[in-house]
């Protein structure tokens, strides 16, 4: 069975959740006040996306488009932190190129080695032991881990070749490439013979280049007829573009020079993605099977046209071999120009972007969907959001005091938001009730918190009372009822 190439395939990848922090206290004989031990939560793993020249094709992530990384592990008492999760490395061709399904490019990944993080594991969440404080000696509760991002992805690779052959289908690129190269691809007599890209390592003199040999591009290409795209994407990054035309042609209105002006529009309509255009590159024109009498007979008549285009020609025989010595050399000086002028490539730097003073990271805005309602943005409003657990009050009296010394309160004040107003961070939203400025917060028991007292729900003391009543009767001085 022969093997499928596939350049383009759509991934969904899952990064690791952060695990949770553990809210433990230290108990053990003789020591009555051990204090809060609870580890944290360990980081959950990355996707990772790496070039890796052993791999030429997307066939794996065509069968296998779902992904995930390691999750971090719990946190535990005796302040035993989590395991982090490990860390999932998905291998890559050289030339993947990394789009989000709306078409925004994220990475260019060339060079072996090259890695891109695609999905970013969740913190961990810290434990109760990395939450005391002097207000708070031994908090009764922990941070929870974030979730792992999740993300859809389309990758396509196109080929990093030195040398683009473009052509008709059946104008011969298929069989230049095989006489100049180890390369093998499927030659036939029919139209669209080479349905995927095949490469070739050429050698000439001291020089090594790559040429590609990609589908036959036909008129309309750059709108998505025929192969379309799928061929015109894998020409991006080639120096130098070489028209392979068939000068044996027995198709009717087919000529030389109506194959190259028909050529040459379909590459000025293509707009590449990767930057840079392919008007810039430098051309070649190869007049291919010139061992047919006739065909020598129109190469020597549209030679002197092209040439007084500025394209230099060439009238090839992959049959006979005929001008191939001269046609490679040929290439081979314009790739090692190409080589010459490209930019020393620069290392790498660590770039430093320090916080505006006058950024507070997050922005209050009104709500669209709630009348009189709140929407609060921002990276750390919203990560503490997820990192609460709601049905501990102490946890939540804890992030209203973090949400305080960040400045959302007097933000929303400052936008007119009244008490009992919708406010609204991330996934959650609740009643505001504002602190009261200048006031100390009572922190009563573990898992508690006194601002939260009005809940409606009964307290341990309540039920503490209720029970003493059950048993002894009610006090002295009470109606009995």
């Amino acid at each position: 069975m022969a093997s499928r190439f596939v350049d383009r395939a759509v991934i969904h990848l899952a990064a690791g959740d952060g695990g949770n922090g553990c809210a433990s206290v230290h108990r053990e004989k003789f020591k009555p006040l051990g204090g809060p031990d609870g580890g944290n939560g360990g980081n959950g793993g990355d996707v990772l996306l790496v070039v890796d020249r052993g791999v030429h094709t997307l066939l794996d992530f065509h069968f296998r488009p779902h992904a995930k990384a390691g999750s971090g592990k719990m946190g535990q008492g005796s302040h035993r932190s989590g395991a982090n999760g490990e860390t999932l490395e998905l291998h890559v061709p050289d030339g993947t190129v990394v789009l989000t399904e709306d078409g925004e490019l994220l990475a260019d990944l060339t060079g072996e080695g090259t890695t891109f993080v695609a999905a970013r594991g969740g913190r961990g969440g810290l434990g109760n032991a990395a939450l005391a404080s002097k207000a708070r000696k031994a908090p009764g509760f922990a941070l929870l881990g974030e979730p792992g991002e999740a993300r859809d992805l389309v990758l396509e690779l196109r080929s990093v070749a030195d040398v683009g052959l473009v052509g008709f289908p059946s104008a011969g690129k298929s069989s230049l490439i095989s006489v100049l190269s180890a390369a093998k691809p499927k030659i036939a007599d029919y139209p669209f013979t080479t349905l995927v890209p095949n490469l070739g390592v050429i050698t000439a003199g001291d020089s090594v280049f790559t040429m590609a040999d990609v589908p036959g591009l036909i008129p309309g290409a750059s709108q998505g007829k025929g192969l379309g795209l799928d061929f015109l994407r894998h020409i991006e990054r080639c120096a130098v573009l070489v028209h392979v035309v068939d000068c044996a042609t027995f198709e009717p209105g087919r000529d030389p020079l109506s194959d190259v002006d028909a050529l040459e529009e379909e590459l000025a309509r293509y707009t590449p993605s990767l930057g840079g255009d392919l008007a810039d590159r430098p051309r070649v024109v190869v007049l291919n099977k010139v061992d047919v009498p006739d065909a020598a007979d129109l190469a020597d008549l549209v030679r002197a046209d092209l040439e007084a285009r500025g394209l230099p020609v060439f009238a090839v025989s992959t049959a006979s071999r005929q001008g191939l010595r001269e046609l490679t050399f040929a290439l081979a000086e314009i790739v090692e120009r190409h080589r010459a002028e490209q930019p020393a490539p620069e290392p790498q730097r660590v770039v430093v972007r320090p916080q505006a003073v006058d950024d507070s990271g997050f922005t209050v805005e009104p709500d669209p969907e709630e009348p009189g309602g709140f929407v609060v943005r921002g990276e750390r409003p919203e990560r503490w959001i997820r990192q609460t657990n709601f049905g501990n009050d102490e946890a939540v009296g804890y992030l209203a005091d973090r949400l305080n010394r960040l400045g959302v309160e007097d933000a929303l004040a400052k936008h007119g938001a009244v008490p009992g107003c919708p406010v609204t961070i991330g996934d959650v939203t609740f009643d505001w009730q504002p602190s009261t400025p200048g006031v100390a917060v009572h922190l009563t028991g573990r898992g508690t918190d006194v601002r939260l007292e009005d809940h409606g729900r009964v307290s341990a003391a309540e039920r503490k009372e209720a029970r003493r009543i059950r048993r002894d009767g009610p006090d002295e001085g009470t109606d009995g009822e």
